[in-house]
């Protein structure tokens, strides 16, 4: 049995998850709702405040799927409960970022203005302060779309080895390289 598929999926107070026909599960919570198509061969059944996922057989496919599907079922879960949020810092000279509807201006060293449209399930607001670098705070309920939208933004301008800089999230090591030595 797969170690994380053979877990069950505790359900928060106000959540609650529907399976159809075609193996649909949808989510809804206090913050929104989310579908997601579950692999046929899979049985999905919510039991006493629980989801159960079983495969049907010990193939590898199966295995696999198995640990995938109650992964992202959990990931729903929690997403509609409580809701997620990633934080991306500017560190640079001039670098700015805006936050107008939902469209974010960034200014990151470049010729011109990056306009960067998210989708309308992510929300954005943008913190600068003086003597601090800009931060971009993006939060939603979907955990695959915010930290694909985040990771598209840092790829705009990713932080350089030697002085750190470009956009990078707020709490990340980055390996850092020595510069030219001056020789004696």
């Amino acid at each position: 049995m797969s170690r994380i598929g053979k877990l069950p999926v505790n359900l928060p107070k106000g959540v609650t998850v529907t399976v159809s026909a075609d193996n649909v599960v949808s989510v809804k919570g206090p913050l929104g709702e989310l579908t997601q198509s579950v692999d046929r061969d899979l049985k999905v059944e919510v039991v006493d405040n629980q989801v159960m996922i079983s495969r049907p057989s010990e193939s590898k496919s199966h295995k696999s799927l198995h640990g995938l599907f109650r992964s992202v079922i959990a990931n729903m879960v929690t997403g509609v409960s409580e809701g997620y949020k990633k934080e991306l810092e500017l560190v640079g000279v001039g670098y700015r970022a805006e936050a107008k509807g939902q469209n974010l201006e960034l200014s990151l060293g470049y010729s011109h203005e990056i306009i960067f449209q998210l989708p309308g399930e992510v929300k954005v607001e943008t913190k600068t302060e003086r003597r601090s670098n800009p931060v971009i705070t993006l939060s939603s309920i979907d955990k695959q779309l915010i930290g694909h939208v985040a990771a598209k933004i840092r790829s705009l301008r990713p932080p350089e080895p030697y002085k750190g800089k470009g956009i990078k999230f707020v709490g990340e090591q980055l390996r850092r390289k020595a510069g030219k030595s001056a020789s004696v």
